[in-house]
């Protein structure tokens, strides 16, 4: 995707709210000075575009597989988007599943929610920060002895996790595993930064950056950042 295109995308998505900008506790238990919530994208147009987006990515990496698994909750209609537009843009007509939080023990039961766990499969996900959900959906995976392919998330917040490796460097180290990602914290700052009037929080971020950011992602002062105190 080339860097207008991700110029559109931010820009929807600051208009649409998706991102906010205030102050949050992450899962992680990190106190951040922005969001990312794509709960927000909940129109049909808006499940058009998302789908459209993580098929051309899944199209593009020529990534073989046999299932879309999306992680509860938000990786769920995501996942039922993708797997729409890779049919109707590719012809290519997979199943998809997601798990659940709680076992379910009546009706169907189990914890699988759509077709088999079987084969190839690759994990769908909103958004990465320290890799809690697609570790998750990894285990859950392991279970029913198939074998990952690709992770695809909208969002990378490109986070430090220990020894200055990001989430994505450690899980794709550790499962030998790619993730593929839309748009990153990188792609966010350098929109912010063509803003004036969000210099405030293009510094909070820059702070928060610091404390949690990779060494080499923690990205260069621009005029509108004051050095932090």
């Amino acid at each position: 995707m080339n860097k207008s295109s991700k110029k559109k995308i931010i820009k929807s998505l600051i208009n649409k709210k998706v991102f906010k900008f205030k102050k949050f506790i992450l899962k992680s238990g990190r106190i951040s000075p922005y969001f990312f919530n794509s709960g927000i994208l909940n129109t049909g147009n808006d499940l058009i575009q998302i789908g459209n987006l993580y098929a051309k990515e899944i199209k593009k990496t020529n990534i073989t597989f046999d299932v879309l698994f999306g992680t509860a909750y938000k990786g769920i209609p995501i996942v039922i988007a993708t797997a729409i537009a890779l049919s109707k843009n590719y012809n290519i007509n997979k199943p998809y599943c997601f798990n659940r939080k709680e076992i379910k023990k009546y009706g169907e039961q189990g914890k699988i929610i759509g077709c088999k766990l079987k084969g190839k499969v690759i994990i769908i996900d909103d958004v990465i920060t320290i890799g809690t959900a697609i570790k998750e959906s990894i285990s859950i995976l392991s279970q029913y002895k198939t074998i990952l392919t690709g992770i695809f998330v909208f969002f990378d917040r490109q986070e430090n996790k220990c020894n200055n490796m990001s989430a994505v460097q450690i899980i794709e180290k550790k499962y030998s595993c790619k993730i593929n990602k839309i748009i990153t914290l990188n792609n966010l700052i350098k929109y912010i930064k063509t803003k004036p009037k969000m210099k405030n929080e293009l510094n909070k971020i820059y702070s928060y950056q610091k404390q949690y950011g990779l060494k080499n992602k923690i990205f260069k002062l621009n005029k509108y950042q004051k050095k932090p105190e």
